[in-house]
């Protein structure tokens, strides 16, 4: 644990990739192997389920800070972790040598069975027999993840360089569902496995949005327009008789999306395409809310797969015939895509995206403005030479998404921010008017001005009519525009409406209580 807490702090004092990577590669490099299977586990999100509520521990910790149970939640909220505060609360009593990692782990999992008694018994020991950062780190471990600026794939890069194995095989066997109780790190990290090359996906190439000026110096002549669509990007790979289907984080999710598997048979052997995931329900494309039904499932029953039928629009061709095909220009690889698609039979779940071309960019101006008729967010801009990058780079790729969709809506309730502004109210939720009532529809945590939300948190504080654990109902008053990028019917929000990437646009002064807009006008906006 002493190791393990060292590193942690390591990764939290610096904002610094490479010093990152350095930290947790000399960490895989000396750990044991049985904590440093754990380490990987815990920095992908896989930590043991937890034995004990955050509730119990708020309470066991106010006691034992001997502090009233409203102090202790005051404290809470201006540092704005549970368990960085009771880190900073509870002082160390006992000294000795804290447990290993994998130890300590261990002892978690088995106090799940145990009575809340002999929890309390434990957890209190353990948080007086460790230090400062040690205590944060158990109770990060209790309590849900690290965020530390650390994603799973700087891990797995770390991970590559202290084990000298490559990092998109790594990717791969870090995939799935493994746990350090049933395998070891031998059998995960090190053991060679036969379908490493088969299943190993290309870095994915992303685009830029467009900048302003780009139509002056190029012509359109020159470039490939596409839709945006609005789906999970992914790559289908199809080599030695199998199919793999990786997210664009590099996620392995064959599983999620099992109508796919049956393009092994009408592939070439040696076929990666690059393209969109889309739920496509009654033979149009569907919204991301559909789609992310399956995503969040971890098996996908034959009902779900009935509700929420899935295709994949297909728009590049990778490889092809087991070739490489990414420096081969764009209107070519483009082209032999075609001539697979047309091939393959008319009921599979696969579509390809339009390429268009237009004589002028006025034209192109015309199509962008069908995106919501299209179901799409905008449009692709790519040059018709163009090669399949690795990354973000400018130049020969561009995105123009469609304008946001905007609507005036009422300030109801807030909350606290995180880190440097836990002491200020900037997690806002909006409303509409349902006839003569308040009905709130969107959250959004962006788009005002450091003066602005020190003028709202000072608002919020001298009008609140309620309060709720850390959140606050203020009195209706203030009006704000809020932009979002999609909407949807939705049966799990009040509004009955689902909006995708709220942010706040620009706060309405100009505008009383009465003006804000209605829950008719956002259903309006729905495709």
């Amino acid at each position: 644990m002493k190791r393990f807490a060292q590193l942690i702090e390591q990764l939290d004092s610096t904002n610094k990739t490479n010093l990152k990577v350095k930290a947790l590669t000399s960490y895989f490099q000396s750990a044991p192997k049985e904590d440093a299977l754990w380490a990987v586990a815990l920095l992908s999100h896989r930590r043991p389920s937890r034995p004990v509520t955050t509730t119990l521990m708020r309470q066991w910790a106010a006691e034992i800070a001997q502090l009233p149970e409203w102090l202790f939640e005051e404290s809470y909220h201006i540092v704005g972790d549970l368990a960085e505060t009771i880190a900073l609360l509870v002082h160390q009593v006992q000294e000795g040598e804290a447990p290993s990692l994998s130890q300590c782990i261990e002892e978690i999992i088995a106090l799940k069975p145990k009575t809340e008694e002999e929890k309390k018994a434990y957890i209190l020991e353990r948080w007086k027999g460790l230090n400062n950062f040690e205590r944060f780190v158990f109770n990060k471990i209790l309590t849900g993840g690290f965020r530390i600026g650390v994603s799973q794939k700087l891990m797995t890069r770390a991970l590559s360089k202290a084990v000298n194995v490559e990092e998109n095989i790594l990717a791969h066997r870090l995939m799935g569902q493994w746990s350090p109780q049933s395998i070891s790190f031998d059998e995960l990290i090190l053991n060679p496995n036969p379908e490493d090359h088969i299943s190993q996906p290309y870095p994915f190439f992303l685009a830029y949005a467009l900048e302003e000026g780009f139509f002056e110096k190029e012509a359109s002549k020159d470039w490939h327009i596409e839709h945006k669509w609005d789906g999970m990007r992914a790559q289908l790979i199809v080599r030695g008789g199998k199919v793999f289907l990786w997210s664009r984080g590099e996620e392995l999710i064959t599983d999620k999306f099992p109508e796919l598997e049956c393009l092994v048979h009408h592939f070439p052997d040696g076929t990666v395409v690059d393209g969109e995931l889309l739920p496509y329900i009654a033979g149009q494309i569907g919204d991301f809310n559909a789609l992310q039904k399956r995503i969040g499932r971890k098996s996908v029953s034959q009902k779900l797969r009935e509700e929420v039928p899935i295709r994949i629009m297909l728009y590049d061709l990778l490889e092809w015939k087991g070739e490489d095909q990414r420096n081969t220009p764009l209107a070519q690889r483009q082209e032999t895509l075609k001539k697979c698609y047309d091939a393959l039979p008319p009921d599979l779940p696969v579509l390809l995206s339009e390429v268009l071309q237009f004589s002028s960019w006025e034209a192109v101006a015309k199509e962008r403005e069908r995106a919501q008729e299209m179901r799409s967010e905008g449009l692709m801009i790519k040059h018709k030479n163009s090669l399949y990058e690795v990354g973000r780079k400018k130049g020969t790729w561009w995105k123009w998404k469609s304008d946001p969709k905007t609507i005036d809506a009422v300030l109801t309730y807030a909350m606290r921010g995180h880190g440097r502004r836990t002491n200020l109210y900037t997690d806002y939720t909006f409303a509409l008017w349902n006839k003569e009532e308040l009905v709130t529809f969107a959250k959004a945590y962006s788009g005002l001005t450091d003066k602005e939300i020190k003028e709202v948190d000072q608002f919020v504080k001298q009008n609140t009519i309620d309060r709720f654990g850390p959140v606050r109902q203020v009195t209706p008053q203030l009006v704000f525009e809020i932009a979002f990028e999609g909407i949807a019917l939705s049966p799990r929000h009040k509004s009955g409406v689902a909006v995708r990437f709220p942010r706040i646009l620009r706060w309405r002064h100009d505008k009383k209580l009465q003006d804000a807009n209605s829950l008719d006008d956002l259903k309006k906006l729905l495709p």
